[in-house]
């Protein structure tokens, strides 16, 4: 994105203004995992697996009552996402797993099964679906060159529902990135709803934020296919206008190569959520870190989202 990038609809569709702030009463926590989960695992035994991932951030519990920082939705957010676990579409590129664990941590950090993971986040040229006529600064091809089939309303965006340990799982691509923001993916989590016509509908937010990755791995993924036919100043964590340096309180991925000597193979990124099931979280955030007194930031995309929600089918 660049400075001149206007929006001038206040909609739902529509952030409000990327910023950071500390979660008050009824705030949010998260604590990093780096049990490991092998392509070959049966199901018995990613079950036996997730349920010591649990038992590891209950017996945690100071780190899992760490309250983080919660951010705005960001630019970017669309309703309607669909329910599924591989929100490709056909992107190209480094293939991503994210394995995220939701737990209370108002009691004692139990699995909240049932709780509706949604996220969000670029393409490697740091296109989104929905704002595909934004510019992510830099030089990058046009967003209809990646050659791909992906619906320009739906990629890289979805919601799973935790199972019994409070595990979802998702399929994706290694996120670029965009001007002026590092690499990072969005995240709301839901509860009180259900599932309806492939979305997810009713119930609250209980968190607004945003996953991060190390600027070690983000950069050696950035000089493979398709990721380095997008070129400019990228953003370190450091210099980033949201993540506060906490580690995996404020959202930093545990990452786990496919195979070390080659990261064209992918990644395997953990996390643990520790929730408030009663806590609303609106995305409206608090404190800097976007513009002046919460102005929404220049770099607000151009792009139109569509005007009603994505009606792709859902899959599972």
């Amino acid at each position: 994105m660049t400075g001149n990038h206007k929006d001038t609809s206040i909609t739902r569709r529509r952030a409000l203004v990327v910023t950071g702030g500390t979660v008050a009463a009824g705030g949010l926590a998260v604590a990093g995992y780096q049990a490991a989960f092998a392509d070959t695992t049966t199901e018995s035994e990613a079950t036996a697996t997730e349920s010591g991932a649990t038992a590891s951030a209950t017996s945690t519990a100071g780190a899992c009552m760490t309250l983080m920082t919660s951010v705005t939705e960001g630019p970017y957010y669309l309703d309607g996402a669909l329910v599924r676990k591989d929100i490709t579409e056909g992107k190209s590129g480094v293939p991503l797993t994210l394995r995220l664990t939701v737990v209370d941590a108002t009691d004692g950090c139990t699995p909240v099964k049932g709780a509706a993971v949604e996220i969000w986040h670029c393409d490697a040229w740091g296109y989104y679906s929905g704002y595909t006529t934004a510019n992510p600064g830099g030089s990058a091809p046009a967003e209809s060159e990646d050659g791909s089939t992906a619906d320009d309303s739906t990629y890289l965006r979805g919601y799973q529902i935790a199972n019994a340990n409070g595990v979802v799982k998702f399929e994706t691509i290694f996120p670029g990135w965009y001007t002026p923001r590092t690499c990072h993916i969005h995240v709301k989590v839901h509860t009180g709803g259900e599932k309806e016509d492939g979305s997810y509908e009713g119930g609250k937010v209980n968190y607004t934020g945003q996953f991060f990755f190390d600027d070690t791995v983000a950069q050696e993924i950035f000089t493979l296919e398709p990721y380095s036919r997008h070129s400019g100043s990228y953003t370190t964590l450091d210099d980033d206008m949201v993540y506060d340096g906490g580690g995996a309180s404020s959202g930093l991925l545990t990452l786990k190569p496919v195979k070390k000597a080659d990261p064209s193979k992918g990644y395997k990124g953990f996390l643990t959520l520790g929730i408030d099931p009663d806590a609303e979280s609106t995305g409206a955030g608090s404190g800097g870190g976007g513009g002046a007194g919460g102005t929404p930031p220049g770099d607000a995309p151009t792009g139109t989202p569509p005007s009603d929600a994505p009606t792709a089918p859902a899959s599972s």
